[in-house]
């Protein structure tokens, strides 16, 4: 099928990988900000449980390619945020693509947390406070671990839309895979071929992430 692409004159490998950096990083960013984020919404202080809230509600709500370009647009060419990149280069763009990327899947980690929180038996945290351990101690070391253990399926599925989601950053110039797909479909003119091509380099990202995720929250399932 794809025999009539010269596809030794496209890195093929190079876009995906640069999808695959996208992933892990925003990923990892996002578990971190999508922690403090439910942290914030369950704690007893009002002021952090209506931040946590109003994010929450407010970034989810907004289209992922207006966060990404609000990003690139107002943070990085008006305000003149780099996050330690040069202005003009390749790197900015990646930059901002994980900030964009990273503000919005907390928000549905955030969520997920919060939801394995609320799993947790209200027993077993005030039996830590009876303890005289302090709001923080009884979220780091008997709340979030149970919750983390419930909420692996959930995540699993945050995770592989954030793969997908990696390619609205085209739209400001990050050269992953569906920035790669425009410009072969523009080149080559083979749209359902190309297309095929890299469903088939997205199936192989996120099916196996899946599949291994999913076993995982199997055996790590808390016994209720």
């Amino acid at each position: 099928m794809f025999d009539f692409l010269d596809l030794e004159e496209y890195d093929l490998f190079g876009a995906f990988w640069m999808t695959v950096q996208l992933t892990v990083v925003s990923g990892i960013g996002s578990l971190i900000l999508g922690t403090i984020l439910a942290a914030m919404r369950v704690s007893p202080v009002p002021v952090m449980r209506a931040f946590g809230t109003f994010y929450v509600h407010i970034v989810r709500n907004i289209p992922l390619t207006i966060v990404i370009a609000g990003c690139s647009q107002v943070l990085a060419i008006e305000l003149r945020v780099t996050l330690g990149a040069d202005i003009a280069t390749d790197s900015l763009n990646f930059r901002m693509a994980v900030l964009g990327l990273v503000a919005y899947t907390s928000t549905f980690v955030c969520e997920a947390i919060r939801s394995g929180i609320n799993t947790v038996p209200v027993g077993q945290a005030e039996a830590a406070r009876a303890l005289g351990l302090s709001f923080r101690q009884v979220l780091i070391l008997v709340v979030l671990p149970q919750a983390f253990r419930s909420v692996i399926g959930p995540l699993t599925n945050v995770l592989i839309a954030l793969t997908k989601n990696t390619t609205v950053a085209a739209a400001i110039g990050v050269a992953e895979a569906a920035y790669l797909m425009a410009e072969m479909i523009e080149t080559e003119a083979q749209l359902i071929p190309i297309a095929i091509l890299f469903a088939c380099g997205f199936i192989i990202l996120t099916l196996p992430t899946g599949l291994l995720l999913g076993r995982l929250a199997k055996r790590l399932a808390v016994k209720r």
